[in-house]
Formats: structure tokens, C-alpha cells, sequence
């Protein structure tokens, strides 16, 4: 059996081998605006649905932008290819782009998008105290997610891989 400190440096080296496909991603061209073109497409959708008013469609769009950005980005952890041994398992999306490093313009601009999106739907609603709650409760969801203090940090254990080692 290795040590701690040997399988911690076993999995740098692993990450380091070859880049990470699974979040390299994030920084090509296009992705920027594909996120912005989903958000739109999104705010399509509710408002040709009948019966929905406009602030219910800003509602929605931002509740479902942000449940799908907390799923991608920090829920599901490892990557879908078989090529890196493991070296990812247990890290989300977030902790996987630019190799962890913290306030990249990339992670600035995933930070951004959320906090945008929740202003242009409070001020959509007309700052509706009912609809300013059910839209700042995921905004906290995917920001505090993103908070650098929670790197590889589960909180109570929820979405915790028991054989990797932290």
C-alpha cells in the first residue's frame, strides 16, 4: 500500500501527462458565446409558450440556467474518457478547468453569467419580492459553489467519492 502523499503526487503526475479534454473546453472559441446563445435560447423557449408571462419566463430561464450550470459544472465529477487512470475522479467540472488555478477569465466570466442573468430576471420581474427569491436561491447555489474556500470541499459528504483521495 502507498502513502497519502505517494498517491497525491501519482494523481499530479497523472493530470499533468496529457491535457484534460474534459475541460479544455471552457476556453475555446465559441464556448463564451454558446453559453450566452443557451441563456437566449432558453428565454425563447418560455416565452412562446403560451400563458407564460414575461417574468415568469425570466424566472424560469434563470432557474434553469442555474440547475444546469450547478449539474455540469459542480456535480458531476471525473471524465468521460478512460485515458487519464483516474487522475479526475472526484473533481467537478469547476475544480477541473485551467488546472484548478483560481480567477482565470474564464472562471471569471462562468462567475459573471449567473450573476448577470439573476440581474436582468429581477429587473425583468419589476423586483417582485416573491420572484426576487426564487431567483437569487440558485444564483447562491452555483456562487458559493464557485467560491475558491470550496475547492474539493462537500459539504456534508453529499456527492463524495469514498476511494479518492483528497
Amino acid at each position: 500500500m502507498s502513502s497519502i502523499k505517494e498517491q497525491k503526487a501519482h494523481q499530479t503526475l497523472d493530470q499533468s501527462s496529457m491535457p484534460n479534454f474534459n475541460s479544455s473546453w471552457v476556453n475555446y472559441k465559441g464556448a463564451w458565446s454558446t453559453t450566452i446563445f443557451v441563456i437566449v435560447l432558453l428565454k425563447t423557449l418560455y416565452s412562446i409558450i403560451p400563458f407564460i408571462s414575461p417574468e415568469a419566463s425570466w424566472t424560469l430561464t434563470n432557474l434553469t440556467f442555474n440547475i444546469g450550470h450547478y449539474i455540469m459544472f459542480h456535480w458531476v465529477q471525473g471524465i468521460p474518457f478512460e485515458n487519464h487512470q483516474g487522475a479526475y475522479d472526484g473533481l467537478t467540472l469547476w475544480e477541473q478547468i485551467d488546472g484548478g488555478v483560481q480567477f482565470t477569465a474564464t472562471r471569471k466570466f462562468f462567475t459573471a453569467v449567473p450573476i448577470a442573468l439573476f440581474l436582468l430576471s429581477t429587473h425583468y420581474t419589476h423586483y417582485n419580492l416573491l420572484l426576487l427569491a426564487i431567483n437569487f436561491a440558485p444564483l447562491m447555489l452555483v456562487l458559493v459553489a464557485k467560491l475558491p474556500v470550496m475547492h474539493r470541499v462537500r459539504v456534508f459528504g453529499i456527492n463524495k467519492i469514498d476511494h479518492v483521495v483528497d
